[in-house]
């Protein structure tokens, strides 16, 4: 049985980024959409559809344990990054290198007990931050660009080869499922163009 709560936010496609002020902008990474749950010693990793990968990325468990608050929920993509820094989803997809699976961090959605789904994404930022000034080496909190830059953004990360981007209202509360308020834009070139979408491995144990 299914043993996790918080579902994801799951951007809209869209073919415009939004260029406002009150929009913030993140480079795409190529990965695996992850939820990191630790509630005391335990910590454990639910992929978008619900299926329990914590035995999968030890790597990932480890740095949530080292973080000094005990109990929070973060919202992220795991990823295998190159020596070039940009992440490999063949790498990732293989199973051949688990151990060097990384967390990049974008979103706090409990901490300490307290729910903050309801608050501005601003405000979760902020409080995501807080939770991991401390670095751990296998979970990096995602940078981010705000307000007109987003296009610009938009342009480099197409030039360098990644994913997109992802714009998100910065007023907003998370909410689960397809939101307008987060609003995904792919770069035509990336090879997440010509495969299948949100591809995930049967639920099975780790090879």
């Amino acid at each position: 049985m299914r043993q996790y709560v918080y579902q994801p936010c799951i951007p809209t496609r869209g073919t415009k980024v939004p260029a406002g002020g009150e929009w913030l902008h993140e480079v795409k990474h190529d990965g695996f959409r992850m939820i990191v749950q630790r509630d005391g010693g335990r910590v454990r990793l639910f992929t978008r559809n619900g299926h329990d990968w914590s035995e999968r990325y030890p790597w990932i468990v480890d740095a949530a344990r080292r973080v000094r608050t005990k109990q929070f929920v973060i919202d992220g993509e795991a990823v295998v990054l190159g020596v070039d820094g940009i992440s490999d989803f063949a790498a990732l997809y293989s199973r051949k290198h688990d151990e060097a699976v990384q967390f990049y961090a974008f979103d706090l959605l409990a901490g300490e007990g307290d729910d903050m789904r309801g608050l501005p994404l601003s405000m979760r930022k902020t409080n995501l931050a807080r939770l991991l000034a401390r670095r751990s080496d296998g979970i990096f909190v995602a940078p981010f660009e705000q307000g007109e830059i987003g296009p610009d953004l938009f342009r480099a990360a197409c030039s360098m080869g990644r994913e997109g981007i992802v714009s998100k209202h910065r007023d907003r509360p998370y909410r689960a499922g397809r939101s307008p308020h987060w609003v995904k834009v792919k770069n035509p070139t990336s090879p997440a163009m010509t495969r299948a979408q949100d591809i995930e491995w049967p639920s099975r144990r780790p090879r």
